[in-house]
């Protein structure tokens, strides 16, 4: 019986780890955040900061570009 719910345990918390694409989309997310509110002025932005994670960095570096140019967009 013991053997039987160590498995279970063992089988239900395999893969909880966050993917590479959600780290990336979590950096995306971020940074799109910081770049439009920070170009159009608007507030300061709370962010994970993860920056030892490099899809989190990548994907922050990419919303932060993304978010500029939609305040930008929107700004005319």
């Amino acid at each position: 019986m013991k053997v039987f719910l160590i498995l279970i345990l063992g089988v239900s918390t395999f893969g909880c780890g966050e993917s590479s694409d959600a780290r990336f989309d979590n950096g995306y997310s971020d940074g799109y955040a910081v770049g439009y509110n920070s170009t159009c002025e608007i507030r300061a932005t709370m962010i994970a900061g993860d920056w030892e994670d490099t899809e989190y960095s990548a994907g922050y570096a990419s919303g932060r570009t993304d978010g500029a140019t939609a305040c930008k967009r929107d700004r005319r």
